[in-house]
């Protein structure tokens, strides 16, 4: 009897090896391809086979022997896809995406509404930039690509560098926040830009008004806040190439990116590269402090650059802790458009001409390195968020050994150098002490230490500290009324350090002599700032119409270029002064926001009401440094009114039309330039849209053509040196749509944009060089090409 049972036991024991050894199976993912979120509940229908995709769109095929499968996917919302499987190895995984149907899009709708209810609990003005959003409308820089929205401008220099605007203010005013961490480079300067990657970007925040009570001082004007993209989904692997080309400025940009994980862990990977020569503007001439000089074929010279990207992270992702490390270096080398530079083209020995695609001096190389980490820790009552940041902005600027003054002619072309160090720790609790409680408690600290070099002195080095503390409620009154009510206190130590000329200059004594010193540019000063923050919002929803108010007391301390500096700035031809005297901006807002949203269409308005105890600026004054005009930093008292209207309306299935106004207010009421507007102040301006989606269009799917057209008064409000800005109107249009090249395959997607399409010459008063009467660019065709894998 036991022989019989061992028998049996060793021949099914053997049948099932022999069974396992040729078993396989299949494995997959069900991907939404517009969203990237898993689909659950799909059939996935072969010939005997069947499976149905989980929570985590995650599907598994058991005992299937090797060979080649076909089969079908299918799920309510969705188009059926025809899938074919190869089973070669044991383990078989494929990741599947499909496309919406009509019906889902309908229910796309709803789910986003749903999601916009968050956005409309919370009592602060505010713009969400989708992924889709960023690809459709990609310009030369961020800023420039973010310049459609209402309430956003930049002050452009050159094609490739951009800073932002938001309701007329910029520069320190307002703050760019990268994964938590405030990005720190030498945005002083008029001709400073972001040295911000922004490909790869998926969402973006955008807050008009005073952030100070979140993000400390330099949010008194508002933040791009540039979110942490999504983590990927498990065991996934993806990725994308893509290849931009323009005609205006020969530019040729390729970028490709790659992210995966695994269970708990993932990484990301980009790499971007940029290069493009001098580009074009419609004239042949440019006039400047009563010099006219003529472009070699409306190339604006010495205009070209280069820029090169990489960043990658690392994270790890469970149910309790979510933590990602980010490093990123971005590297960059522009011309500066030589007739800017102190107008050394009249005696330069530089052939400007000889290339459109050369970069000669005057020119600066930018390197910014950035290590970012964000973690999330989350308990039973109390979610922590810490983020940590080191930064390193090297930036030097180049040009021509020209003695100045008593200078001697120098022996190198470092004109400037500055490097900044900058380290960031960022904390912060939030936790629901009851339901109608949501209670954040916060710490923000920041270190900086600026070093200079170089033949020419403009800041002094300096280090600075900063702390914050500050904690908010938003609390439900009822379902449709929320408050949300907060303060913050920072406290602010600047130490400027002393500088001497490395050159003697000659000055008179009282009694008639001369004598021989080194002047003393900057003192060792060590300076202390503190202020309170405050702000109290209401959010009320009425049906389909939302209602905000926020009011709010933000503040910003000094710069050491605006306490400290005391040299010639030639890139704006011009002596500038600092004063330590200056004390902290204090800023008083009102902000409202009406949102009615019906069946058919959309519209708001956001107004708003400012004013500055102590706003500080940039004085010309009607003294000269040899022949160069000073200008000093100095204060005063400034009132500030404006807002946004936006309306959009679905005329068909097909067609849709946007359409949005943006208008700002600025006086000075008291100091030297009492009655005068602030500089920079963008003029009213209009942009109307229009979006037709084609059903299918030869081989093209979910196509788009949208045209853009800009109407911009003129600016007649100015502040001398300023000149009156004429109005113009820009008409600008794209072509959108994806290729299916490969039936299993991602389709390709693919933008044709024509920029400036009647060439129309113009002047963009926010323009670093509207200063020196240059013109926007002229038409610019460009080809932009994403291939997904």
């Amino acid at each position: 009897m036991f022989k019989n049972i061992l028998s049996i036991w060793l021949f099914f024991s053997l049948c099932s090896i022999t069974y396992a050894q040729d078993s396989y199976h299949i494995k997959g993912f069900v991907i939404n391809s517009k969203t990237l979120q898993p689909i659950a509940g799909v059939n996935i229908v072969g010939n005997n086979l069947f499976a149905i995709s989980s929570k985590t769109g995650e599907f598994i095929i058991e005992n299937v022997a090797r060979g080649t499968y076909n089969f079908s996917i299918s799920h309510i919302g969705f188009e059926t896809k025809k899938v074919t499987v190869i089973v070669k190895s044991p383990t078989v995984i494929r990741s599947i995406y499909l496309n919406e149907s009509a019906t889902v899009l309908e229910k796309i709708e709803v789910s986003s509404k749903s999601k916009r209810r968050i956005i409309k609990e919370t009592p602060i003005v505010s713009h969400t930039v989708s992924k889709e959003f960023l690809e459709h409308n990609r310009e030369n820089s961020l800023m420039q690509t973010l310049s459609k929205i209402p309430g956003v401008s930049t002050i452009n220099i050159g094609s490739g560098q951009s800073k932002p605007v938001i309701r007329g203010l910029g520069f320190n005013r307002v703050a760019v926040v990268q994964n938590g961490i405030k990005h720190e480079a030498q945005q002083w300067g008029n001709d400073h830009g972001l040295e911000i990657d922004q490909q790869g970007i998926e969402n973006i925040q955008i807050i008009k008004g005073p952030a100070s009570l979140l993000y400390g001082s330099d949010a008194i004007a508002g933040v791009v806040d540039i979110q942490p993209n999504k983590i990927p989904l498990e065991n996934t692997f993806k990725g994308e190439v893509n290849v931009l080309g323009e005609s205006n400025n020969d530019l040729f940009g390729i970028s490709t990116g790659i992210e995966a994980r695994k269970e708990h862990w993932f990484y990301r990977v980009r790499l971007t590269y940029r290069d493009y020569g001098d580009y074009k503007v419609p004239t042949d001439k440019i006039t400047y402090d009563n010099y006219v000089f003529n472009l070699h074929d409306n190339n604006l010279r010495n205009t070209a650059g280069k820029e090169a990207d990489a960043s990658v992270s690392i994270g790890f992702v469970s149910d309790k802790i979510k933590s990602e490390t980010v490093f990123s270096n971005v590297n960059a080398k522009n011309g500066f458009f030589a007739n800017a530079h102190g107008l050394e083209v009249r005696t330069s020995s530089i052939d400007y001409d000889r290339s459109n695609r050369d970069i000669d001096l005057p020119f600066h190389k930018v390197n910014h390195f950035k290590i970012t980490n964000n973690t999330t820790v989350n308990t039973d009552n109390h979610t922590l968020y810490f983020d940590f940041g080191y930064q390193n902005n090297h930036r030097e600027e180049h040009s021509e050994p020209v003695p100045h003054g008593y200078m001697p002619k120098p022996s190198d072309t470092k004109e400037r150098i500055y490097s900044k160090n900058t380290y960031s720790l960022n904390v912060r609790d939030a936790f629901k002490p009851n339901d109608q409680h949501n209670m954040v408690l916060g710490l923000n600290m920041e270190y900086q230490e600026n070093t200079i070099a170089g033949w020419g002195f403009l800041i002094p080095a300096y280090n600075r500290f900063t702390a914050g503390v500050f904690a908010y409620d938003q609390f439900e009154i009822n379902t449709n009324l929320h408050v949300l009510a907060g303060v913050r206190y920072d406290s602010g130590l600047l130490n400027t350090k002393a500088y001497k000329d490395w050159f003697p200059s000659i000055i008179k004594n009282n009694d008639g002599s001369t004598s021989s010193i080194f002047l003393q540019r900057s003192k060792n000063k060590m300076l202390n700032f503190g202020s309170l923050s405050t702000s109290l919002g209401l959010s009320y929803i009425n049906n389909n119409t939302t209602y905000k108010v926020n009011v709010g007391r933000s503040f910003r301390m000094p710069l050491a270029n605006e306490l400290a500096s005391d040299g010639v700035n030639y890139h704006m031809y011009r002596y500038e002064r600092g004063n330590l005297d200056l004390a902290p901006e204090i800023s008083y807002q009102l902000d409202l926001d009406i949102d009615h949203t019906a069946k058919w269409f959309r519209v708001g308005v956001s107004p708003f009401v400012n004013f500055f105890d102590n706003y500080i600026y940039l004085n010309p004054t009607s003294n000269y440094y040899e022949t160069l005009q000073i200008y000093e930093y100095t204060q005063a008292k400034v009132f500030r009114i404006g807002g946004e209207f936006r309306a959009n309306t679905t005329i068909s299935k097909n067609l849709q039309l946007d359409a949005s106004v943006e208008y700002v207010y600025s006086r000075q009421t008291s100091g030297p330039k009492e009655g005068f507007t602030l500089p920079f102040s963008p003029p009213l301006s209009g942009l109307i849209s229009a979006n037709y989606h084609f059903k299918e269009l030869f081989f093209f799917k979910k196509t788009q053509l949208v045209a853009d057209y800009r109407i911009t008064a003129s600016q007649d409000e100015i502040v001398p040196p300023e000149e009156k800005t004429a109005g113009y109107q820009v008409l600008n249009m794209s072509f959108l749509t994806k290729i299916n090249v490969l039936k299993n395959n991602l389709p390709i997607e693919m933008r044709v944009k024509l920029n400036n399409v009647f060439d129309t010459k113009y002047f963009n008063h926010t323009s670093f060089y509207r200063l020196i009467d240059v013109p926007e660019s002229g038409r610019n065709l460009s080809l932009s090409v994403t291939i997904p894998f």
